[in-house]
């Protein structure tokens, strides 16, 4: 049975098919929309998988309705940066996600990815919760046109072109973009020029650039400039991945660099960030090591006196002495009398021993929660107007994979009121959708597709640390994707409506 929902808009009558069958109200909420303005007091219908109306709505005979008691209904947070997708594999109702809020996750990012087939492919044999959307990785281009064991070089031009054709055809599947992480191994010793060869590709589909820059820390001006130049050569949107300042000698300086962004902007450059609201990082020993000399104690040394502090960083995995997980890199330092930096060295040639020996060996091998940044920065960095949160989490290690999106609507909204909510959500919502091209998701809007989240801003807290990583968040109440309740109660419902986003 179809019934009309009526909505004056703009002096308009605008007539909206509901089948009741399908059809939820979800009344007494305060709307928060993911554009930023004013939440105000209402209600949100759904039918099927879309949004069919908004404002003071009247049950209809034979629908669902849900009782908001007063909470926040906004639209569900989009993750920009996500590496959950391997786990969602194994765990498809996106706990992680789904009790942040989150019911959209990008992946791809730092330069890694799947091919979209390949993707298409496991999202149907394999429901899942929560929508993904990806990125095609540049290291993964290198890989597929280099051989994986032969990309610590730069590629040859045959080889350039082997993966503009690559590029290409992952772009006409649906690809979001081009990203890279020209930090790691797999990517650092590829050219500018290469990059931009590739970029231009990306623009010439009209599509977008997002890269973990070639450095964070001491050549964090170079890598700054890399990108902006990248965004003015090929006229399409940039993005930093996961922004920050991590050397000490430059803490507490982010206003520098978005003074620079700002004026790349007044140039016409479309060159955006997303951020995660920790000071420390998670990834690899190896990329503490600015010049990949992981032998060489002065820059071992180095590390340790500028790059992460040694007493407040934590191996949040390690393979071959599994006894090391859980504590800091000064701590093992003392238990194999050695210098935080020589421990450092040691570390890592064990880590290298280990998959030498261990081909086969799936998962983590080393991972290090690194303390390296200010919080200062972090937080000029979350205020930035174009700057959208992202997590860059997975399912293990920095809470961030937990906690990211509740962490900055009670640390960073409620709690410090460094921004206001309808900031906030706009930065989870609207304004990432907006920086990933994704149109019909990120609003509460009438057509747009019903991933929402009701949640308790009184209430909301992340509860995730180093110590207890996958710690659930409190104060999400209900999540929806593609009008599907996927989570209620700290619990998944079962249902898996999760699609694959393309462009």
């Amino acid at each position: 049975m179809q019934q009309l929902s009526k909505r004056i808009l703009l002096g308009l009558t605008v007539l909206i098919a509901v089948n009741t069958v399908n059809a939820q109200l979800i009344k007494n909420v305060v709307i928060v929309d993911g554009t930023g303005a004013k939440s105000y007091k209402g209600a949100v219908r759904i039918s099927g998988n879309k949004i069919a109306a908004i404002g003071n709505l009247i049950e209809i005979n034979g629908e669902q309705v849900i009782d908001g008691k007063g909470n926040v209904l906004a639209p569900g947070f989009i993750d920009s940066h996500s590496h959950h997708f391997s786990s969602l594999m194994e765990h498809p109702e996106g706990i992680p996600n789904a009790s942040q809020g989150v019911t959209s996750i990008i992946i791809g990012q730092d330069g890694e990815s799947y091919l979209m087939d390949t993707l298409k492919a496991m999202m149907q044999s394999k429901p899942i919760a929560i929508n993904v959307g990806t990125y095609t990785g540049h290291s993964t281009l290198r890989a597929m046109a280099m051989g994986e064991n032969d990309v610590l070089r730069k590629a040859r031009q045959s080889e350039i072109e082997h993966m503009k054709l690559l590029l290409a055809t992952d772009l006409d599947n649906g690809s979001l973009g081009l990203s890279s992480g020209l930090e790691y191994e797999q990517a650092f010793y590829s050219s500018k020029e290469e990059v931009i060869d590739l970029a231009k590709i990306a623009a010439a589909h009209h599509t977008r650039y997002m890269s973990h820059i070639r450095s964070e820390d001491i050549t964090i001006d170079d890598a700054m400039d890399e990108i902006i130049e990248i965004g003015r050569v090929t006229k399409m949107p940039v993005q930093v991945s996961h922004i920050k300042i991590g050397i000490k000698d430059k803490w507490n300086t982010a206003n520098n660099y978005l003074l620079k962004l700002q004026k790349a902007r007044a140039e016409g450059i479309n060159i955006t960030a997303d951020v995660y609201p920790y000071n420390f990082w998670n990834s690899t020993l190896r990329v503490l090591f600015a010049k990949r000399d992981y032998e060489n104690l002065a820059s071992a040394q180095f590390a340790v006196d500028q790059v992460f502090d040694a007493n407040a960083s934590v191996l949040v995995q390690f393979a071959p002495f599994p006894s090391y997980k859980g504590k800091t890199i000064a701590a093992i330092a003392i238990e194999r009398n050695e210098t935080p930096a020589k421990a450092l060295i040691e570390l890592i040639k064990l880590a290298s021993k280990f998959k030498a020996a261990n081909p086969n060996y799936k998962g983590t091998v080393e991972a290090i929660a690194a303390k390296g940044m200010s919080d200062n920065d972090v937080s000029a960095f979350i205020s930035w107007p174009y700057s959208n949160i992202c997590s860059d989490g997975n399912t293990g290690g920095h809470p961030r994979g937990y906690g990211s999106f509740p962490r900055v609507l009670s640390k960073y909204t409620r709690d410090e009121k460094l921004i206001p909510l309808e900031t906030a959500i706009f930065k989870m919502t609207g304004l990432t959708a907006e920086h990933l091209g994704i149109t019909d998701r990120g609003l509460i809007a009438i057509g747009n597709y019903a991933d929402l989240v009701l949640l308790d801003p009184a209430t909301i807290n992340d509860n995730a640390t180093i110590q207890n990583s996958k710690a659930l968040s409190t104060g999400i109440e209900m999540v929806w994707v593609n009008g599907e309740l996927i989570f209620q109660g700290q619990k998944a419902t079962g249902s898996l409506p999760g699609v694959l986003i393309k462009r």
